[in-house]
């Protein structure tokens, strides 16, 4: 528990801190967030907010992470890892976010460039797994199922789901402090799922369970430090920089814990902003028409006439039900194994 203490905290401090020290750097040297030309029209005088937020949301996670191995740890394969998943997605946003600032217009890398440096994460992680730590290669929900995947077929699934959730976080982060609060909302979940784990190994048997609890304490930390800055009106933006470094964490976490179904219900709120996504654009090309006013559905509400605060507060409510659903089933599960304490 001290562990988790110390990693929470030194990332909080780190990202209060060094987002503030960022905002300035940034402002100064006039780096800003172009805003695309087709959203909704109350988004225009965001145009020159500082991004790349994200940056250092990783880099206090990863301090995070690090004091508190320092203190009383060690470094694990697995924690080492999903550590990787979180700086290679942030690492693939960063380049992204930064072609965006220096051509100052709302395309950065192209979309293909985009999806395989993903990609690269994606499968890196994957056949570093299953090669180097015993990770479980069946399909699972809150514990393996009988479905075995092979570790062929686990790669394969790990790289749908890391490039899955990251372009999900992606889409989500539309309005400010969205994507970052309904985010401290998951990892919150994934710090409480691992270290239960560790509490009840002989049930569970997953590898460096407590260190994976360690890094999702950093990002909780992190992510929360970052908020106080990013809530609205925002002073800073995450850009792809933060979002598709928490889409690779959290899929990473969800692999490592064997928990890759349940991310659907913990994260079930970038479920429904990519589902929002889908069903516009099919049904736009089958019929010509939209089902919402905008997508992702969030800016459906703002069109509607919600104010931004009243969407960004309610969908946390909605992210919150996900998340709490999530850690209900996961909980009744162990309750049905006869583990309660």
């Amino acid at each position: 528990m001290i562990r988790l203490l110390i990693a929470a905290g030194v990332a909080l401090a780190f990202s209060l801190i060094g987002t503030n020290a960022f905002i300035k750097w940034l402002t100064r040297h006039r780096i800003g967030q172009p805003i695309r030309e087709d959203g909704p029209q109350g988004h225009v005088t965001k145009a020159g907010t500082p991004t790349m937020g994200g940056l250092v949301i990783v880099v206090a996670a990863f301090a995070g992470w690090v004091t508190s191995d320092i203190y009383n740890g060690v470094y694990t394969r697995t924690g080492i890892l999903v550590m990787f998943a979180i700086l290679g997605g942030g690492g693939v946003g960063l380049m992204d976010d930064w072609i965006k600032v220096v051509r100052e217009r709302n395309l950065g890398l192209s979309k293909r460039a985009k999806f395989f440096g993903l990609l690269a994460v994606a499968t890196t992680f994957g056949v570093t797994m299953v090669t180097f730590t015993e990770v479980d290669t069946h399909l699972a929900f809150t514990r393996p199922t009988t479905v075995d995947l092979t570790e062929a077929g686990w790669v394969v699934f790990a790289v749908l789901l890391i490039v899955g959730t990251s372009n999900a976080v992606n889409l989500t982060d539309g309005l400010d402090g969205l994507a970052a609060g309904s985010a401290i909302l998951c990892f919150s979940a994934y710090t409480v799922i691992p270290f239960w784990q560790f509490r009840h190994a002989e049930a569970y048997h997953v590898d460096h369970a407590l260190d994976l609890a360690v890094i999702s304490a950093s990002m909780v930390g992190a992510l929360v430090g970052f908020l106080w800055w990013n809530a609205a009106p925002a002073r800073i933006f995450m850009g792809d920089t933060g979002s598709l470094a928490i889409g690779s964490g959290l899929a990473a976490l969800a692999l490592a814990t064997d928990t890759q179904l349940l991310l659907g219900i913990v994260g079930g709120l970038f479920v429904m902003e990519t589902a929002s996504v889908m069903l516009q654009v099919a049904r736009f090309r089958i019929a010509r028409r939209r089902f919402f006013r905008m997508a992702p559905i969030h800016h459906h509400f703002e069109l509607g006439g919600w104010p931004e605060t009243t969407v960004i507060i309610r969908f946390w409510i909605l992210s919150g039900l996900c998340t709490a659903a999530g850690l209900g089933i996961f909980y009744a599960d162990s309750i049905a194994k006869g583990f309660t304490q």
